[in-house]
């Protein structure tokens, strides 16, 4: 499992663990929409399945940044003297816009990942 987290966090191949899922170097500070590679430039492994593919990597994008929000939350509470102090609402959504790119990219991972061929 943590070899798996270090291969997606590091945007490698599910494969080979050579080439690069996303054109993009680094997946932490990216801005604008991801750009995928089609295929691996090392085993030509295909990340895209088919149209659609990656309709179930929304799901794990909502969990992460639920997740996130509710993280945010729990630190910046201590911050203010009311529980919920509505001066809280802005810094999660400050949070969750900034890592937006991130998750986008987290979670098409993380999905490939899922299901990539284990039998091969």
């Amino acid at each position: 499992m943590s070899s798996a987290l270090t291969h997606i966090l590091s945007n490698e191949c599910p494969v080979c663990h050579k080439g690069k899922v996303f054109k993009d170097k680094n997946i932490f500070l990216t801005f604008g929409l991801p750009k995928m590679n089609e295929y691996c430039s090392h085993c030509n492994y295909k990340f895209q399945k088919e149209p659609g593919y990656f309709f179930g990597a929304m799901y794990v994008n909502y969990g992460l940044t639920v997740a996130q929000g509710i993280a945010t939350y729990c630190v910046a509470q201590f911050f203010f003297d009311q529980t919920f102090d509505l001066r809280i609402i802005p810094i999660i959504a400050v949070v969750i816009t900034l890592l937006t790119s991130f998750n986008l990219r987290f979670s098409r991972l993380a999905w490939i990942y899922m299901f990539k061929d284990y039998t091969s």
